[in-house]
């Protein structure tokens, strides 16, 4: 942290163009240095420090039925975690379901349908998670809106069933969506 220095908050002239870029270079710098060190990086408190608040918004949005506008939030969301490889979270497993819920409300079943096929893929060394039975589901709902193959989800629906998972009693994905505390 030695090389990293926040130009010095002054009696006036704090929200000037000048200082206002010099302090916004140094806060760069010094996230840049955080994301540098492997154990900050992975920690849960910084990476929520970039997306929580998102998520939460979103969640709020989507639970007061506004889905255009968690839509925008989620989608978000989506960008930030992306970018910070944090892909096989289970908060991204979230943002999935909340897209494809707001895809889903809004008419977009396509757009629904490949959310829940990247949640899937993403589920799918996973033996048993909350979300595995809740995507099936709605894959093979959105599969069969949208004309295409639901056979493999159907299966893996089955293989639940057998393994004594009681499908009916499962939430669906909006319901998994609204319970989740984000906290």
């Amino acid at each position: 942290m030695a090389g990293i220095a926040f130009p010095r908050k002054r009696l006036r002239r704090n929200f000037t163009a000048e200082t206002i870029a010099k302090r916004s270079r140094a806060f760069e710098q010094f996230l840049s240095h955080l994301h540098s060190i492997t154990e900050i990086r992975r920690s849960p408190e910084f990476l929520e420090f970039f997306f929580l608040q998102d998520l939460q918004a979103a969640q709020r949005l989507t639970c007061t039925g506004m889905y255009r506008e968690a839509l925008a939030t989620w989608a978000n969301a989506y960008r930030l975690q992306d970018r910070l490889g944090v892909c096989g979270s289970g908060r991204f497993l979230l943002t999935l379901a909340g897209l494809a819920v707001c895809h889903q409300e809004l008419d977009e079943l396509s757009e629904a349908h490949g959310c829940c096929e990247q949640a899937l893929q993403l589920l799918e060394a996973q033996g048993s998670h909350p979300l595995l039975g809740p995507f099936l589901q709605a894959h093979v709902h959105l599969a069969w809106k949208v004309g295409k193959d639901k056979r493999r989800s159907e299966a893996r629906l089955q293989d639940l069933r057998e393994a004594g998972l009681p499908l009916q009693q499962q939430p669906t994905l909006k319901e998994c969506l609204i319970k989740e505390p984000l906290e």
